[in-house]
C-alpha cells in the first residue's frame, strides 16, 4: 500500500499551541509533531487507560527534546498559588502571547458541553486579558474565544490531569537557529528509537504495558465488554490523534528516505484508525483483531528505525 499522507482537523493541540507560537517560522504540523516522538509506541496506563503514544510518554517530556531540535528556546514556569501564576501570565502578555497547558478541557466552558473536569488535557494560546475574563486562540477550533478568569485559572490548576506540573506556560519564544524539516527529523530519530524501546521506566502506575503487550492486552478488554467509558476515550481521542500521529510520523520518515520504517508506521496508521469505525459501532470483535495485528509490528518498527539511523536510507 502506498502511503498517502492527511491533511485536515485533530486534537492537535500543543502542536498547533507551537505553531501559533513560531508564527511564520513554524515547521509543519507534521514535523512538530514528529520532534515530540509521540508517534513511537502504545501504552495501556495501569492497565486501563490506552493511548497510541511511546510507553512512559506524557506531552511535556517530548518538548524542550522538541523545542531544540526545530532550533527554538522558551522560558518556562510552573506552580505557585493561583494568584501568583495569573501575576506571572498577566507579565509576561504584555510582550506577547503566551503558551499554556496542560489544562483541564472540561473547565473551558466555551466548549459545548464542558461544565467541569472530565481529565482530558489540553493546551492552547493566551493572547490578552479584558477586564474579567481572558481572550485566547484554542486550537480545538475556537479562535478568539473568551473565558472568565475563575474558569481559567480551575482548567489551569490541572487537578485531574495526570501528568505535569499546574499553572505551566512558556513564553519567550526564540529561534536561535534556523534548522530545515528534513534534520529535524533527522534529528529526532535518536529519541524516536529510544521511546519505542520502552527506555523510560519512571513514574509509571503499577501495571501500564507497552507496544505490542497493551495492543493485545487492550484487544481483550475490548473483546470481553468494551465499557462506554473506554470506548468513549478511543473514538473521540486516542484513536484520532494516534492514527494522525502514525500518518504524519510514516509522511517525515518517507521524506528523509527511511522507506522501511515510513512503511510500518503506514500500516500503522491504517490499523489504529481503522479502529475508528469498528469502536463506534461497536463491532468490537473487528476491533481485537486489528489491536492483535497492530501488536505485532512494533519490533519491525524498532527494526526499521535502529536500519534507518540517523541519516535516512536514500541508496537502498
Amino acid at each position: 500500500m502506498q502511503h498517502f499522507p492527511y491533511v485536515g482537523s485533530g486534537p492537535y493541540c500543543y502542536t498547533n499551541s507551537f505553531a501559533m507560537m513560531f508564527g511564520e517560522a513554524a515547521p509543519s504540523s507534521a514535523v512538530t509533531e514528529f520532534a515530540t516522538c509521540s508517534a513511537f509506541g502504545m501504552q495501556l496506563v495501569g492497565g486501563a487507560l490506552p493511548f497510541f503514544d511511546p510507553y512512559g510518554w506524557t506531552p511535556d517530556l517530548g518538548f524542550d527534546a522538541a523545542l531544540d531540535a526545530m532550533g527554538w528556546s522558551s522560558s518556562v514556569t510552573s506552580g505557585g498559588s493561583a494568584d501568583e501564576a495569573f501575576e506571572r501570565l498577566r507579565r509576561e502578555l504584555v510582550y506577547g502571547p503566551v503558551w499554556v497547558g496542560p489544562l483541564e478541557m472540561g473547565w473551558l466552558r466555551y466548549q459545548p458541553g464542558m461544565n467541569g473536569p472530565i481529565g482530558a488535557d489540553h493546551y492552547l494560546v493566551v493572547l490578552a486579558i479584558k477586564g474579567d475574563r481572558l481572550r485566547m486562540h484554542d486550537p480545538q477550533g475556537y479562535p478568539y474565544a473568551t473565558l472568565p478568569i475563575g474558569d481559567f485559572l480551575e482548567a489551569w490548576r490541572a487537578e485531574s490531569i495526570d501528568y505535569g506540573l499546574p499553572f505551566t506556560m512558556r513564553a519567550s519564544f526564540r529561534r536561535i537557529r534556523t534548522v530545515h524539516e528534513e534534520d529535524v527529523i533527522r534529528a529526532t530519530l535518536p529519541a524516536a528509537a529510544a521511546w519505542l524501546s520502552m527506555q523510560q521506566q519512571e513514574n509509571l502506575p503499577e501495571g501500564t504495558l507497552g507496544n505490542g503487550d497493551a495492543a493485545t492486552a487492550l484487544a481483550s478488554m475490548i473483546e470481553t465488554g468494551c465499557d462506554e467509558s473506554l470506548r468513549g476515550h478511543l473514538i473521540h481521542f486516542a484513536v484520532r490523534v494516534g492514527a494522525r500521529r502514525l500518518a504524519d510520523a510514516a509522511t517525515c520518515l518517507a521524506r528523509i528516505g527511511c522507506r522501511d520504517a515510513a512503511q510500518v508506521l503506514s500500516e500503522q496508521a491504517v490499523l489504529v484508525g481503522s479502529l475508528q469505525y469498528s469502536l463506534s459501532t461497536a463491532r468490537d470483535a473487528e476491533a481485537a483483531t486489528v489491536l492483535r495485528r497492530l501488536a505485532v509490528t512494533y519490533q519491525s518498527l524498532s527494526a526499521a528505525l535502529q536500519a534507518c539511523g540517523g541519516a535516512g536510507d536514500r541508496g537502498a
